[in-house]
């Protein structure tokens, strides 16, 4: 990677930064730092931010990013049910709200035509920019090297899944899996952020693991780490989504959390969810959340037996990791920190005391996680900029 990237780059995920910040940051001289500096500055792709806080001697000039040379950046955030589009400026402001919509990628045929729709109306909606990076996320054993999912036929499109959006789209694209990239963004931006050394659980329709060791995502020999959903911890015998039973997913998950609720209604329980799932015949993430806030006890029970099985296989990581933070992120960071009262007593209970204490333990303040985190794999690509004269051909740092 190039200085220019380098930077481009640092300040994209810290706003503003001062010479001598930048030259921590990329380990080069202040002299070379300043002189990149001034270039990108004559070609107005930073902006002076005013000055750092004084530390007693001359207070030193931040500088950012400037919108109008650097590329809009296009996030494909893609779950088992759900997907949202979201589209920004390389300042992190979004050009348009967030579009999330519903398609089933392992049920749906029709799910990766549905999702390439809905991503040529959203980027038609801002007039058909030609200069944009692209970063998609999604679950599964996905290779971000080769651009794959493994977790596809070769005959689906979701398998070599880079090379169909670009084809689709006209972008560059990099693909990421959604739980390791969701580490990437808590680590930039939320929680994770100044620690060397943390994991981050995506709570979600499955459990997700993305590892941060020494300040860099972990994938593991090949590629695939994090399949914490799949650590045989569960007493229960109901088939995982891989074929296996015991799988910790089938009782530490979202999917477990509504099987739970509707197996209550069921048996006659009473509950504020009741009516709605009369009516409508089906619970969704948002009526969850809103019997869970106003304590709805069979919501209650069923979240608090799903953070007790998710305790038990964080205790399980912690013994191995010895992590400084977990942060629990992904879409049931909507349940906020009214989720750590079990999953600290479980923690409490099965995790040796020495160890549990030198581990943090937090929930995300991440809103739309996984679309920051398509944004920071799409930044993971080499960065174009408008050339200086006006024509349609970009220029590759």
């Amino acid at each position: 990677m190039n200085l220019t990237n380098e930077i481009i780059k640092h300040l994209y995920y810290s706003d503003c930064l001062s010479v001598s910040e930048l030259s921590v940051c990329t380990g080069k001289s202040i002299p070379k730092i300043a002189d990149e500096v001034a270039t990108l500055l004559r070609d107005h792709l930073l902006i002076e931010d005013g000055f750092a806080a004084s530390t007693g001697g001359r207070r030193a000039m931040r500088y950012s990013l400037a919108v109008d040379r650097l590329p809009i950046i296009i996030s494909i955030a893609i779950d088992q049910f759900y997907t949202a589009i979201g589209i920004a400026d390389i300042r992190n402001t979004l050009l348009a709200p967030i579009h999330t919509f519903p398609v089933a990628i392992y049920d749906d045929e029709h799910a990766f035509a549905t999702i390439i729709a809905a991503a040529r109306e959203a980027i038609d909606r801002l007039g058909n920019p030609k200069h944009c990076l692209l970063g998609l996320t999604m679950p599964g054993f996905v290779d971000s090297e080769r651009g794959l999912n493994h977790s596809f036929p070769s005959s689906s499109p979701f398998f070599n899944i880079k090379q169909r959006v670009e084809s689709e789209l006209g972008y560059p694209t990099a693909v990421a899996n959604d739980s390791s990239a969701i580490a990437v963004a808590e680590h930039k931006f939320g929680k994770g952020r100044g620690s060397q050394d943390i994991l981050v659980v995506n709570f979600n329709w499955g459990v997700g693991l993305g590892m941060i060791i020494s300040n860099k995502i972990y994938k593991g020999h090949s590629g695939y780490a994090g399949e914490f959903s799949h650590i045989p911890l569960a007493n229960s015998q109901k088939l995982c989504s891989c074929g296996k039973k015991g799988c910790l997913e089938v009782e530490a998950s979202l999917v477990s959390v509504f099987d739970a609720i509707k197996a209550a209604l069921a048996d006659g329980e009473a509950s504020h969810l009741q009516q709605t799932f009369q009516e409508n015949g089906e619970i969704t993430f948002s009526d969850l959340l809103f019997a869970f806030a106003h304590g709805d006890q069979v919501t209650l029970r069923a979240v608090k037996n799903i953070m007790h099985m998710l305790g038990k296989g964080l205790s399980t990581l912690i013994h191995i990791m010895n992590p400084e933070r977990i942060i629990v992120s992904g879409k049931g960071e909507g349940f906020g920190n009214d989720l750590l009262p079990a999953l600290n007593s479980s923690i409490q209970e099965y995790c040796i005391p020495r160890l549990s204490r030198l581990t943090e333990i937090s929930v995300s303040d991440l809103n739309n996680v996984q679309i920051i985190a398509s944004a920071c794999i799409a930044m993971q690509q080499p960065i174009l900029i408008y050339p200086k004269l006006k024509h349609n051909k970009l220029q590759q740092l």
